[in-house]
């Protein structure tokens, strides 16, 4: 066991006023499988970057272990696997990474292929594999799940549990439920670190804030009472005050001494309660608020807005998908589930219009709006204002969802292209929720997104039950949401 150990770190990003990190103190044994969660823009990839010296900050990081950082950039994509895998690594022997390839349940004959006719889970599945055949690295892994299906998060959740030595960002609870024993949150106000999964971290959460809003409401009862009888003393210490005045026999010493010792009360009072509004002040920092999202969809005059029977693709005249027929009826929400490469996302083009190669019957209802989430970001550059303009959108009704999704306003001012894939999803999304359409189509709308956000969505689907299309592969969000689930071949 060797520890990694963190004091005073300091890091505030040029042309930001508020540090990330401010004195952060953090001691992490390089056995453990930590989860690394908090929401987008919080700076948990900063954090894996400054813990591989790739930015200058203020305090310590000792360690005895090496960093290794995943995702991999891949220099030469049409080079073959096994030699993309010797320019990351150097020499290594041959049967670790078979080991490790027969744990993810990829063949052998993937090495000799080119990387890039692999598919998106073959790749993130090939590269987890490489990560595990060094000894005495401590491996940062940034959101690996993004791209992987149902069965492969799956997958790689029970291979991580089997494995030590690591820190993994992801926002799928699940994924972290399985996979890891401590959790590392960057929370609103502080930094927690907790022993257990994803679920232990969430109950002891909830019994905080239970605990803080518990003390807010007795602090603001007792505040409200001190005042009124720090009020009343004042009052009556007045009222004493004034009987010395006038004719008649009256010991005015006496009454002096009475009137004294009212304001004296009434000034102790004054003092518990500007210290139980201190106290006051204290808590509710750290209270992440899960603010609503709304959406106002669009009614529709036909009941059945979608419909497919006996609906397949095909590429190059080969036929790339088994037949599927659905139907997609007001207020539902319809998944498409399948392995990478099954369709989903070409069936989705194929709702939106666009030419491809298909047999069998689809059909959509006349005059049919739709609002779409596409599943790459890449294209979002330039000004944030410039772009609600140019989407003919309203700009109040933008921003407040966006800061809802817990983006920060000095975000608004910075181009598109600097913000991370989370913020970079959460323009789309916030765009297609202020579209009204009759349904909403989006293509893996979680990827890159933080689980408070995902709870937002999860709650405005099932509030406001707008008819839906989704690819997605968030076992949680996908049973609570779902009203019919599509599995492709």
């Amino acid at each position: 066991m060797s520890l990694i150990d963190i004091k005073n770190l300091t890091f505030t990003h040029i042309g930001s006023l508020k540090p990330i990190f401010d004195h952060v103190d953090l001691q992490l044994d390089t056995n453990w499988k930590l989860g690394f969660i908090g929401r987008n823009g919080y700076g948990k990839s900063t954090f894996l970057k400054l813990l591989m010296g790739k930015f200058p900050y203020k305090g310590s990081i000792h360690s005895s272990v090496n960093f290794e950082y995943f995702p991999y950039v891949v220099e030469n994509p049409k080079d073959m696997t096994i030699t993309v895998i010797q320019t990351l690594k150097g020499e290594f022997p041959l049967w670790k990474l078979q080991k490790e390839m027969n744990l993810l349940e990829l063949k052998e004959e993937v090495l000799y292929r080119p990387f890039s006719t692999l598919s998106h889970g073959e790749q993130t599945k090939i590269l987890l594999a490489t990560m595990f055949i060094a000894e005495n690295q401590f491996l940062l892994i940034d959101e690996p799940t993004n791209h992987l299906d149902v069965h492969g998060r799956k997958l790689v959740a029970e291979y991580f549990a089997k494995k030590k030595g690591f820190i993994v960002v992801s926002h799928d609870r699940e994924f972290l439920n399985v996979s890891i024993d401590h959790v590392l949150a960057i929370e609103k106000n502080k930094i927690v670190l907790t022993k257990g999964n994803y679920d232990t971290w969430q109950h002891n959460k909830h019994l905080e804030d239970k605990f803080e809003l518990e003390q807010n409401e007795k602090l603001r009862k007792e505040i409200r009472r001190l005042k009124e009888s720090a009020r009343e003393k004042a009052t009556w210490s007045d009222k004493v005050e004034k009987t010395k005045i006038g004719q008649g026999p009256v010991d005015r010493g006496y009454i002096g001494h009475m009137s004294a010792k009212m304001m004296k009360r009434s000034k102790n009072m004054e003092k518990r309660y500007e210290v139980a509004i201190e106290k006051k002040h204290k808590l509710l920092k750290n209270i992440e608020e899960i603010d609503p999202l709304q959406v106002v969809s669009l009614e529709h005059h036909a009941d059945t807005l979608i419909e497919t029977e006996n609906f397949t693709l095909y590429y190059d005249g080969i036929q790339t998908l088994e037949p599927v027929s659905f139907t997609v009826n007001q207020g539902e929400c319809l998944v498409l589930q399948g392995n990478n490469g099954s369709g989903k996302s070409s069936i989705i083009k194929a709702i939106l219009g666009e030419k491809l190669q298909t047999s069998g019957h689809l059909w959509k209802a006349k005059n049919l709006i739709i609002s779409y989430v596409p599943q790459h970001f890449n294209f979002l550059k330039g000004n944030l204002f410039e772009f609600i303009s140019e989407c003919n959108i309203d700009k109040t009704q933008f921003l407040t969802i966006f800061r809802k999704m817990g983006i920060q306003r000095e975000q608004f001012d910075i181009p598109m292209e600097c913000y991370s894939s989370g913020q970079k999803k959460k323009v789309l999304l916030a765009k297609s929720l202020c579209e009204q359409a009759h349904v909403y189509i989006w293509d893996e709308p979680l990827n890159y997104i933080d689980i408070i956000s995902r709870i937002q969505i999860e709650n405005m689907i099932l509030e406001y039950a707008p008819t839906m299309i989704l690819v997605e592969h968030d076992k949680k969000f996908i049973d609570k949401v779902a009203t019919d689930i599509v599995e492709l071949h």
